[in-house]
């Protein structure tokens, strides 16, 4: 019995500065960036003030009143983008099994906006000690467990069969779409809508970052602040957002005739077992994903046309995703064209690993790759092909896309075209 096969049929993005496929592409290809000033609140008491935000009004996505009140923005982003994704994929799930449709949804910080605005109402700006549950919304409790996220999907696209949330820290993204590609694999189910959201833009996610300095002080130029492999990077931004897909087996989709951006061909993830925030500098564990996903995906480094980088612009991640490139790939991590989408569309934590899969499956049908926007001094440290400033036409028919994540989680996925040489 041949191995089932797993592909992308459809895709819908929510990113600050594009919402929809269309106006994400055009920001990536254009090498615009969507980083301002922190707008949501007063960020003057911040170390770090900028963000990288979605203009987003969930009445014009089609949400009503009731769904906005009972569900978190990232919740809203997610049933937003499930059901785009599933118009894209021209599938028409109230035709199918709903048992063998199945749902997981990655986020790293949950409903983070919801339950600070709600603490804030309780406590009356924090003036009480013991809150006052008479002021909450009626539907708090979905705030606190994330596992929400994922029933709303399933009730927006009626799906029955498996639901999870994947909640891995900021490797969530890829981990969601590779738990839901093995669903498919071991027959569990024939397709699967998944991908990540996150809403994390509030004071006390900023504070967070502040206490370890992890994102950047830089307000001079918030369109530049985020700067990736850059000599000058000092730190990510943080972002919001939101990308789901349709995955379906590939006899499944053939058989109906549906558009196949990318074959999910490889998957892996590990752990380094060293520290909470900190990185081995060899690039190890994230080395071993990578080469785990090759071999899963049956491709040698050198048929990687494309590497979707991780790319937080902080000093330690990108100097140990080098390392990590050189070490999986050999002299062809010196070949290879690399950017970061991050410099465009901030760090949106757990949401940005299903962003960057996105932009990869783009990259394909465009053969265009994304360049890293604000790389104008090159690091020593960070010496690949990492494109500056301008998108690159380039054949591209197998992407490696990579992630790395708090508490160590390093994951991997290569994309690749179904019809590939010894697919």
């Amino acid at each position: 019995m041949s191995a089932r096969r797993v592909v992308i049929t459809g895709i819908e993005v929510l990113a600050p500065g594009g919402v929809g496929v269309k106006d994400f592409w055009a920001l990536l290809s254009e090498g615009r960036t969507a980083t301002r000033r922190i707008s949501f609140f007063d960020p003057s008491p911040f170390r770090s003030r900028v963000a990288a935000e979605i203009d987003f009004d969930p009445a014009e996505h089609g949400l009503g009143a009731q769904e906005v009140r009972r569900m978190d923005r990232a919740a809203q982003f997610a049933v937003v983008a499930a059901r785009g994704a599933v118009a894209d994929s021209g599938l028409a799930l109230d035709a199918l099994d709903p048992h063998r449709v199945g749902i997981t949804v990655g986020s790293a910080v949950g409903a983070t906006m919801g339950l600070d605005q709600e603490y804030r109402v309780v406590s009356d700006s924090g003036r009480l000690h013991l809150v006052d549950q008479e002021y909450a919304v009626p539907h708090l409790h979905n705030y606190l467990v994330p596992s929400s996220f994922a029933a709303e999907v399933a009730w927006a696209v009626g799906a029955q069969g498996p639901t999870a949330v994947v909640s891995t820290g900021c490797t969530s993204g890829i981990d969601s779409v590779g738990y839901a590609a093995d669903l498919i694999r071991e027959s569990s189910v024939d397709v699967a809508v998944a991908g990540s959201s996150d809403a994390p833009i509030s004071p006390i996610t900023v504070a967070c970052f502040d206490a370890i300095k992890a994102t950047t002080p830089r307000h001079d130029d918030p369109a530049t602040a985020s700067r990736p492999f850059d000599l000058s990077r000092n730190g990510f931004v943080l972002g919001e957002g939101c990308a789901m897909f349709v995955l379906e087996e590939l006899e499944h989709a053939r058989r109906r005739g549906a558009h196949v951006y990318a074959e999910v061909a490889g998957y892996a993830t590990r752990s380094n077992a060293y520290h909470m925030t900190g990185l081995r500098p060899d690039g190890l564990e994230m080395a071993e994903a990578i080469q785990v996903a090759l071999d899963e995906a049956r491709l040698d480094g050198d048929r990687i046309d494309y590497v979707n980088a991780h790319g937080s612009g902080t000093k330690q991640n990108d100097r140990h995703e080098t390392a990590a490139f050189k070490r999986s790939l050999g002299a062809h991590a010196h070949r290879v064209p690399i950017s970061s989408i991050k410099s465009m569309v901030g760090h949106s934590l757990g949401a940005i690993g299903s962003i960057e899969i996105a932009a990869s499956a783009l990259a394909m049908e465009y053969n265009v790759v994304p360049p890293t926007a604000n790389l104008r001094t090159r690091d020593p440290e960070c010496d690949l092909d990492y494109i500056p400033l301008i998108a690159r036409d380039h054949t591209t028919d197998a992407v490696l896309t990579v992630g790395s994540g708090f508490g160590g989680f390093q994951s991997a996925m290569v994309l690749a075209r179904p019809d590939r040489a010894g697919a």
